[in-house]
Parts: C-alpha cells; structure tokens; sequence
C-alpha cells in the first residue's frame, strides 16, 4: 500500500477492507459517549458480542437438562472440547488430534514440561529468551528445582547483542550449537511479549533436533495474531492462552499442542481422569490408560462455560476466513502505523518515537512496541485520556496493537493523531 498522513487514506482503505464488516461483532468500550480506540489485544482481546448467546445456551442446557448435559442434546458436553479443539487446530497449524483445549497457560505448561523436560546427567539445560514472560522464567525455575539443579547452570537466558532489541536467527542457531552437548529442551515464546518479534519457529525447531534436544514454545502472543504451522514444522508440543488474539475473555480457557509423533510414546505425565481414554473412563478402573493425542495430556473435567466463550471467537475467526486472511490485513495496518509514527519522527527533526518491533512484516504480528524517549509516561497517559488504550511496560514502552478482526484503518491513524499531539507535552 502507498500510504500517506491523510485521514482521507484512512477512510478509503477502510472502505476497500474486506474485513471491516467484523468489528460489528464485537463489543467496543466507551470513552465520553464513543468508540474508544482499543490498540490493547495484545494484552486482552475484545468481547465478541456472540458470547453472552453462546454462553447462554450452555446455561440453558444446564438449567434444562442437569447432570444429564454432558451425553444429551444436540452437542453434549462430553465431547464440546473436542468441538472446540477442531476450531483451533488450524488457527496454529495441528491436527485435530494434536490439540487439546483446556486449563490456562502456565498449567498446562507444567504439564506439558513434565512429560519434555526429563533431564539426566549429560543433558539438562534449558534454553530460552532472556526477558520472557516473568510466568514462563518462573515455571522454568521451579521445573528445574524439583529436579535439584542449580538453575544458574541449567538454564541458559539469550540476550539480544548490545544495543539491539531483539534476537538474532543466527544467534539462537549459535547457541543451540554451543551448548548442544548438553540440551535438553529449547522453550521460547513464539512471539517476545515485549518487542513484538516473532521467532523463527521452524528454524529453532530444525537446529534443536539437531542437537538431541526438544522444541516447544509459548505461543501466548502468536496464536490467532500469527499464521504458526506446528505440525509441519515439527514442533514437539506448544500451549497458549486464548483471552488475547482470540478473544476469549479474562483467564479464558488455554491450549495445548502435541506432535502427532509423540502420541505412541511413553511419557512421564501427570494424569487425571479427563486424559483416560473415553471409551473406558467410566470403568472407573485403577491404573491410567491415556487417551490418544494431545487429549491424552487433559487432567480436569473440561469447563464448558469457558469452551463457550472461547467458541464464540473462533467461529468468528472462522467467517473471516482463517488466520492467514487476517494477517494479510494485520501487515497492512502495522504497515501503515509504523509509516505514520516515523512521520512524526521526520516532521519533528528527531526521534520521539522508535518502534523496536521488527520491520519486517514476516518478523512482527500486529504489535508495535515503541520506546518514547521522552517523558513517556506522560505521553502514555495523554493517550489514555484521549480514549487510545494501549498498555504500559515500564520503563519507557508502550504497546499498541491493531488487531485485524475489530481494528480499522481510522483506529490507527486516530491514535497516530494522539501520538503527535502528545509531542507537546515533551517541552511542558
């Protein structure tokens, strides 16, 4: 697209956008009687105005049918995760069998470390981002304590270089290498939480098998933002959260994903009655017997309010066309928005704002995280009070993020218009 600052482009490009049409179905807050400009996805998605529907059907159900829910109707409960799961599957790239939905994240990330994570004398260490999500260093941690390792030597943190603010492909390759005698597991994020950058899954999946060691990843910023192939690349198991790009609701229901490799194996696992194989689970009968595929892998009974709620973005996602039609639009908005920041950059003969996020479209999802270097804060709460809500990372980042399914091309350059008004706060 040839962009420019007009908001005359704005209004065009939103009447050519094909997918306009779905911010209709979704719940917009309010600011002084309007639309607020709601660039926060990355952090919470929008309520899809399907869910108070899809949430009350279930609650009917329960109200009309009781305990008998779960094997009578239409679509009993027993198998709605499974219902759920299949919408799923395509959003990162599985097969039905590969994913299994359920928890929330962090959760299922120890379970899924459990059966991964295994290790000896020779190969124990760990490999992932320095600067993840706070949740994953702690889990990491604590799975490499139950083992008594020092995680000072059993987990290896990689920086990006000196002064640049994302990893190198050829960095993380270089690591796995150096340290491939000795790696168990390589655990980073499908998208750093803090920049935007989105990893080279299939690269890092590749040069971890390599070296005789697991790949998996945290896909809590890429799934439904990021088209993600698991199963073509191999990746050994994955898991999510579902309350940002897919709209779930606060602590929404998670995922997981497992290689379709890895369902005959013996793996260390913690077991539950929800992870037997179903056609037997109700024999009641000692001794755990798991359910193939990454079902395999369930512990709790499934919370059908939360399937709920989740199904309602989903099949959204669905009548958009997938996620690879949404990113299409994503690039272009993220496009647009880094074009009309560096313009405020070039009118102001320096640099106010500098998005760390990747510029190449294929490296970054639809967050642009910028460092205000000056007074940021300031800058953060004027946004705030104009309506464009963002979030905050201290010490000087803010997070703003178009998401394709309820974002517009107006959105973007509305908040590009907060973006330079707040320029004068940086002389007062």
């Amino acid at each position: 697209m040839n962009y420019n600052t007009t908001a005359d482009f704005a209004t065009q490009a939103d009447a050519a956008d094909q997918l306009a049409s779905f911010k209709q179905q979704f719940l917009i807050p309010q600011h002084n009687g309007k639309d607020a400009i709601y660039l926060c996805g990355n952090s919470l998605g929008l309520q899809p105005k399907a869910a108070e529907k899809y949430l009350k059907e279930q609650l009917e159900s329960w109200q009309e049918k009781a305990v008998e829910g779960w094997f009578d109707g239409d679509k009993p409960w027993l198998g709605y995760h499974r219902e759920v799961a299949a919408l799923v599957a395509p959003v990162v790239g599985a097969e039905n069998s590969e994913v299994s939905v359920m928890n929330s994240l962090t959760v299922n990330l120890h379970l899924l470390l459990v059966s991964f994570y295994n290790p000896t004398v020779k190969k124990f260490k760990i490999l992932m981002e320095a600067g993840a999500f706070p949740s994953d260093q702690y889990a990491v941690e604590s799975q490499v304590k139950f083992y008594d390792l020092d995680p000072a030597e059993a987990i290896v943190e990689l920086k990006p270089r000196e002064n640049e603010h994302t990893l190198r492909t050829e960095d993380i390759i270089d690591a796995i290498e150096t340290h491939k005698d000795e790696l168990a597991l390589v655990l980073f994020g499908g998208i750093n939480y803090y920049t935007g950058q989105v990893f080279n899954m299939r690269a890092i999946t590749e040069v971890a098998h390599k070296a005789g060691a697991y790949a998996g990843f945290d896909l809590a910023h890429a799934a439904g933002n990021v088209p993600v192939q698991l199963h073509e690349w191999n990746v050994d198991f994955a898991c999510w959260c579902s309350y940002k790009y897919m709209n779930s609701g606060p602590g929404g229901i998670s995922g997981i994903f497992v290689h379709q490799k890895h369902h005959n194996s013996n793996f260390k696992r913690f077991a539950g009655w929800w992870g037997y194989r179903e056609d037997k689970r109700f024999l009641m009968q000692p001794g755990f017997d798991a359910a193939v595929g990454a079902e395999g892998w369930q512990v709790s009974t499934s919370p059908v309010m939360l399937l709920a709620l989740h199904k309602a973005s989903l099949d959204v996602f669905k009548q958009a066309g997938g996620i690879t039609v949404l990113h299409e639009k994503s690039i272009k908005l993220t496009g647009y928005f880094e074009y009309l920041i560096k313009s405020i950059n070039n009118e102001c003969g320096k640099e106010i704002y500098r998005i760390i996020t990747p510029a190449n479209a294929e490296e970054r999802g639809c967050q642009l995280s910028i460092i205000c270097r000056y007074k940021a804060k300031k800058i953060f709460n004027y946004l705030m009070s104009k309506g464009i809500i963002g979030d905050w990372r201290e010490p000087d980042v803010i997070r703003l993020s178009p998401v394709p399914l309820y974002n517009s091309f107006t959105d973007v350059y509305l908040a590009y218009v907060g973006l330079k008004e707040a320029v004068n706060l940086i002389d007062n």
